[in-house]
């Protein structure tokens, strides 16, 4: 891993909690808030690639996890991974890591619909079939339950793909950070 990757690893860590500034909106069915920090996960996997994108947020998840306030709401600390929350924490990292692969793999024709589509499947897609299962089981509820409780969420995580799609693309035309994968 050269300096150039550590560098990218960390300003994504940093991006991700920078994120938190935005204020979290509390939705009453599911007790998820809304935050922009989702999009975290979308924007390091389809910059950075696989393992830089999926570093970057282990290393943020580290980092509230030895306790800094750094999600949305001024959050951290282990407790955190253990509430409702916690299973969208850890679908990030899975995330990050599908849309880059995805995206390394698709370099070559990569471009806003294809990148839109990669967003969707993993930073919605993955995201959801951690999160809600690991609501579910912490609040004690059925799994469709708390899905239909999640739905809200949908739109704007679509919102997000869609930000994190033109970014990535323009990215790609500027100072491109992935190469192509066979």
């Amino acid at each position: 891993m050269s300096t150039r990757d550590i560098v990218h690893i960390a300003l994504f860590a940093a991006i991700t909690a920078a994120l938190a500034l935005f204020p979290p909106i509390t939705m009453p069915v599911a007790g998820v808030p809304i935050t922009a920090q989702s999009l975290a996960p979308m924007l390091a996997g389809s910059i950075l690639g696989a393992r830089r994108g999926g570093l970057a947020i282990v290393l943020f998840l580290v980092l509230v996890a030895a306790g800094l306030p750094l999600l949305a709401g001024g959050h951290g600390g282990i407790a955190v991974f253990f509430g409702v929350t916690g299973g969208f924490m850890f679908g990030w990292v899975g995330a990050a890591f599908l849309i880059g692969f995805l995206t390394e793999r698709l370099w070559k024709r990569y471009n806003f619909w294809l990148a839109l589509l990669i967003n969707i499947a993993g930073g919605i897609g993955v995201v959801y079939a951690l999160g809600v299962p690991w609501a579910a089981t912490v609040a004690g509820s059925p799994v469709l339950t708390a899905l239909g409780g999640s739905a809200v969420f949908i739109p704007g995580d679509i919102v997000k793909a869609v930000v994190a799609s033109a970014v990535a693309v323009t990215v790609k035309r500027a100072y491109p950070v992935i190469t192509a994968r066979a």
